[in-house]
């Protein structure tokens, strides 16, 4: 194959732009320094900041309070004394009673409570709570 010529014109190696210099790199900056807490506090300015904020919280405390009895009523407190009864005998050993023998007991009151005078109705409930008393071992 043959060259094909331009027409009389020589042919020239395209012109190439000049070489350009790269950049210089940034400089870099140094690390910022730390920064240094103030690690050699006193004693006696510990013990200052702990008390300044145990007195906020405690007006911090009284302020929601004051709030929340603003909102919900005031807060009251009643006491009550109630006039203790005259502890009866019966009141006493049913008392007594009341772990081991406290059904045969209860049963034996309500009987004797509802025949009035006549107690011998009641013997049968009489001899379950003695038979009741030897075998926890109470004293009849």
């Amino acid at each position: 194959m043959g060259r094909r010529s331009s027409g009389g014109r020589s042919a020239r190696a395209p012109a190439r732009a000049p070489a350009r210099k790269t950049p210089a790199p940034a400089k870099q900056t140094p690390p910022h320094a730390p920064v240094q807490s103030s690690g050699g506090g006193s004693v006696i300015g510990a013990i200052v900041s702990t008390i300044a904020d145990g007195v906020a919280f405690g007006a911090a405390n009284a302020v929601a309070h004051r709030v929340v009895d603003a909102v919900m009523g005031p807060r009251t407190v009643r006491h009550e004394t109630v006039a203790a009864a005259p502890k009866s005998t019966a009141t006493a050993t049913a008392t007594a009673y009341s772990d081991a023998c406290g059904t045969h007991y209860k049963v034996f009151q309500d009987c004797i409570n509802s025949s009035g005078s006549d107690i011998s109705k009641c013997q049968f409930y009489m001899d379950l709570l003695s038979e009741c008393r030897k075998g926890s071992g109470l004293a009849a």
